[in-house]
């Protein structure tokens, strides 16, 4: 028998939201107005998303080792935990506040390090965000609408990269959503506890991925401004208790960091100065709009980090991450806005739609027209947005379908999306071609059905609307699905299969990449990025190439858990970035290199230093020993100096200097100068040895 599709609460006549009885019994009763099915149809929503992310995990091994190896230190020590430190010594930190770094420390410390223990808690993430969405959407719409927004949201193929990866995003997405969800809570009914849970999200996510946080402030606060039950007086002054709620969730860590003395701290990582108040404002702020950042590996505006403009999140590579749904979303919210024009001030449906869209809109502006460090996987914030615009656009054009003009505007919705749907498959020639021909098909088929679905019996619309809903979400699942079944490790990383024409920063390639090649391999920048030609997606051949394995090869170097290789010069696993020396995919490790650095570990404070923290963390997770990153990610960070450096090796504290592969004999990343003095002192004073294929000074002896 099919289900029927639960009514959004507006009348038949006025429409949702100009009526509004029905959506305010729903708000009082909450859970009682539900049907018997709904609870049952929610838990088997998360039992799939739980089963998708945590389907083929260990594949990735330790995904990107750069926050695996602070996720290690801050299981050993404390200080690590607190700052985000890189190694448990406390040389440096990672170029984040440490908030995403939390649980997976605390997961290692209590089970052990290894993949699972690093990426189960960003799987959980995972499941958290679908289960807030729902509850969110269902807040003001059908049970139907919350079912969709988190079936989106689960098979968006950026979603299912990142709430599998150990980067920043998962913590920032679920914590996006848990803010929209408490600003709709609060304009329900004006309780100022929501707007100040909402303000405590925000800063939590300001220490997971600083200003990154802030982009829907605007959007939140002056849809709650306006539209809020209570007295303008009173609005403002909640908003102000909010804005104090983000200034002491996410300040605290802050003001503890800039008042503690310097020399008992680590350098904070990724700043020139050793200010995280410069990190934030500097290259992780304004030097991510306008791409002047000290640092960065590659350039903005048209050429390193790919062509700006409003096709931006369309185009190439980026547009199979994230764009399935979004020209969805984009009508979806005009026409929510619409059916909504007449209701009053403090219409929760219309501002749902204004907080959902406003939100999407802001961020998609950022992201499109940014012209420093941008990579694909930062569109997972993009992702509950679109999704609750479609769960809530599609429901509400449903009780609308006897209007000729509203079943027509839901039937080309669900045209539009098939046929883009049909573009972004097409933009893999090879990749499942029957599924190109039948959601073009199957898409047109609903939207013929749905045209008259206002006059059509039930069980007959309901079929067309169903279609939809499946072709709709055909091509993301199938990219998704792809996605799961590989791994991904290093710092760019990508769902789907290759496409042609990417359109990202370095990783990706066509117009505003750096990939000249077609061939997945030689002419690309990072070595390995994919290609678009024969032998698109796999590995080049030589070292770090990312072929399942056991954890030890035939070559005698060390695998990470799941069989990939670190990355190294070539790659790693699927969208490792291993070029620039191994500074975006690390190296690979050695058994006897592994030895010969746990050899007498316990007497020095590192057991080595390498340049850049993808080197030293393939190490330190090797071992499970401190490793110093010598001028942090890119090894361009004036940390520690030679001065320093020189003092850490006359006392005894480290051991060896790595030369990592095809560093150039260690050299920095742009504007490495610290890191390469350091490196030219250490080869014109030490005695090179070479172990197992990797060369090291050794700094207990000198020439």
């Amino acid at each position: 028998m099919t289900t029927p599709l639960p009514s959004t609460g507006g009348t038949a006549a006025g429409g949702p939201g100009r009526s509004g009885t029905g959506a305010a019994a729903r708000l009082r009763r909450g859970r009682e107005a539900d049907a018997g099915w709904v609870r049952p149809a929610f838990f088997a929503l998360l039992a799939a998303t739980a089963l998708l992310y945590l389907w083929n995990l260990s594949a990735s091994g330790y995904a990107n080792s750069f926050y695996s190896a602070a996720a290690q230190a801050g299981s050993e020590s404390w200080k690590a935990f607190f700052f985000g430190s890189s190694d448990a010594a406390n040389s440096i930190t990672v170029d984040k506040p440490p908030a995403a770094l939390w649980p997976m420390a605390l997961s290692v410390r209590l089970f052990g390090l290894g993949s699972h223990q690093i990426l189960v808690p960003e799987a959980l993430m995972g499941v958290a965000t679908v289960g807030v969405l729902y509850a969110a959407v269902c807040r003001r719409f059908a049970p139907v609408a919350g079912l969709i927004a988190g079936a989106v949201l689960a098979l968006t193929p950026v979603a299912a990269l990142m709430f599998r990866f150990n980067n920043p995003d998962a913590l920032l997405a679920l914590l996006m959503t848990v803010t929209v969800y408490c600003v709709l809570r609060a304009l329900e009914d004006a309780r100022t506890k929501w707007l100040v849970w909402a303000g405590a999200a925000v800063g939590l996510a300001f220490l997971t991925k600083t200003l990154q946080a802030f982009l829907i402030l605007p959007p939140l606060a002056l849809v709650y401004a306006v539209c809020a039950p209570t007295p303008l007086r009173r609005r403002l002054g909640q908003l102000a208790l909010a804005g104090l709620a983000v200034v002491v969730f996410g300040g605290w860590w802050v003001a503890i960091v800039e008042l503690w003395p310097v020399s008992s701290r680590p350098y904070i990582g990724g700043s020139q100065n050793n200010s995280f108040l410069e990190l934030t404002f500097g290259y992780n702020g304004l030097g991510r709009i306008n791409g002047e950042q000290t640092g960065s590996v590659g350039g903005g505006g048209g050429g390193g980090w790919g062509e700006t403009g409003v096709d931006r999140l369309f185009a190439g590579n980026i547009g199979g991450q994230i764009a399935w749904l979004l020209p969805a979303a984009l009508l979806l919210l005009v026409a929510g806005l619409v059916l909504t024009a007449g209701a009053a001030r403090a219409d929760t449906a219309r501002a749902a739609f204004l907080v959902w869209g406003g939100s999407l809109l802001t961020t998609a502006a950022v992201f499109s027209f940014m012209a420093g460090i941008f990579h694909e996987y930062y569109t997972v914030a993009l992702a509950p947005y679109i999704a609750a615009l479609v769960g809530m656009g599609a429901t509400m054009l449903w009780e609308e379908r006897a209007k000729p003009v509203r079943s027509a505007l839901l039937a080309g919705t669900v045209a539009l999306t098939a046929w883009w749907s049909y573009v972004l498959l097409g933009r893999s020639a090879d990749y499942l071609p029957w599924l190109r021909a039948a959601v073009l098909i199957g898409g047109l088929v609903s939207a013929a059905a749905l045209l008259p679905a206002g006059r059509a019996g039930r069980r007959s619309a309901l079929a067309a609307a169903w279609l939809g809903v499946v072709v709709s979400l055909a091509g993301p699942a199938a990219y998704s699905l792809t996605t799961v079944g590989e791994g991904h490790a290093g710092s760019v990383v990508t769902a789907g299969p290759a496409v042609a024409g990417s359109r990202g920063g370095p990783g990706g390639g066509g117009p505003g990449g750096f990939e000249t090649g077609d061939d997945g391999g030689a002419g690309t920048w990072p070595p390995g990025a994919r290609g678009t030609g024969p032998g698109a997606g796999q590995p080049p051949t030589g070292a770090g190439q990312g072929r399942p394995q056991d954890q030890d090869g035939q070559d005698g170097r060390r695998r990470m858990p799941g069989g990939f290789r670190g990355g190294g010069e070539g790659g790693g696993a699927r969208g490792a970035g291993g070029g620039m020396g191994g500074l975006l995919g690390g190296a690979d490790v050695g058994a006897e290199a592994e030895a010969a650095l746990k050899q007498d570990a316990d007497a020095y404070t590192w057991v080595a230093a390498a340049v850049g923290s993808q080197n030293a963390a393939s190490y330190q997770l090797a071992t499970g020993a401190p490793v110093m990153a010598i001028g942090g990610f890119n090894g361009s960070d004036p940390s520690p100096t030679l001065a320093r450096f020189k003092q850490y090796v006359a006392d005894g504290r480290i051991h060896y200097f790595i030369v990592g592969e095809g560093t150039g004999g260690g050299r920095g990343g742009p504007g490495g100068n610290t890191s390469s003095t350091v490196a030219d002192w250490v080869q014109e004073t030490f005695t090179q040895v070479t172990v197992g294929g990797v060369t090291l000074y050794d700094l207990t002896a000198e020439k």
